[in-house]
């Protein structure tokens, strides 16, 4: 659900950025404890905190990308790779002819491999496309906020996300269903995560707390916006 606020904006509310956020989530299990929507819900949030820091203008977030991983489990749903970028191209296109010629991707599902590749091409003649958050960005919000489990560790539905949907969304968690879950997953791309999760989980979600959520979300937009600053050379 998209707060009233970015609901009732108008033309003359957004006036004439020349920076957009695109929040990229995804439809897809996570676990018996979280929604199908938690991609989506991160990466509204993130987006939403990144717009706001940098004063550009925030897209509505895409809600269905690459989730074949998670085939097998019910409620997932996917798009191609190709269907996904040709989306983000039509969208950059239009900006573009608005006169916002700089996009910066915010991405809550690992699966949307296909996207480094977008943003490779996008900026071959020059700084067009920033795609994050990195894992050198997770690695240091996780260290910050006190999530526990590492990134690798805490690949999907664990304490990080489960920690923001604490946060942000607490009315969509069920902790009493949540199960802890660690596992390798050495041929994920070809298996899918039926064949090494049971739960649907990987990560600890158990150890999640709203004030962990806070935490990090907090740390990770302010690091991300240091990053799109630098990369687009934006004024503070």
């Amino acid at each position: 659900m998209l707060p009233d606020a970015f609901l009732a904006r108008t033309a003359a509310d957004i006036g004439r950025p020349t920076l957009a956020v695109l929040p990229v989530g995804a439809f897809e299990q996570h676990g018996p404890h979280l929604p199908l929507a938690t991609d989506s819900l991160i990466a509204g949030a993130l987006a939403a905190g990144l717009a706001e820091r940098l004063g550009a203008l925030l897209l509505p977030t895409l809600p269905v990308s690459c989730s074949q991983e998670h085939a097998g489990f019910p409620g997932t749903v996917w798009l191609a790779a190709n269907t996904l970028v040709a989306v983000i191209s039509d969208i950059c296109a239009s900006l573009v002819h608005a006169g916002v010629e700089r996009l910066a991707i915010v991405n809550a599902h690992g699966g949307n491999l296909v996207l480094a590749h977008f943003a490779r091409e996008a900026n071959l003649e020059g700084p067009r496309v920033w795609l994050g958050p990195g894992r050198h960005i997770q690695e240091a919000a996780f260290a910050a906020a006190g999530i526990e489990t590492s990134v690798h560790d805490d690949m999907h539905a664990g304490e990080y996300e489960t920690s923001v949907l604490l946060h942000c969304h607490s009315n969509l968690v069920r902790m009493e269903d949540a199960t802890d879950e660690l596992t390798e997953r050495p041929l994920l791309a070809v298996r899918g995560l039926t064949a090494y999760s049971r739960s649907g989980t990987v990560g600890r979600p158990t150890r999640a707390t709203a004030d962990k959520g806070r935490a990090v979300l907090t740390a990770m937009v302010a690091t991300m916006a240091v990053e799109v600053r630098e990369l687009f050379s934006l004024e503070a």
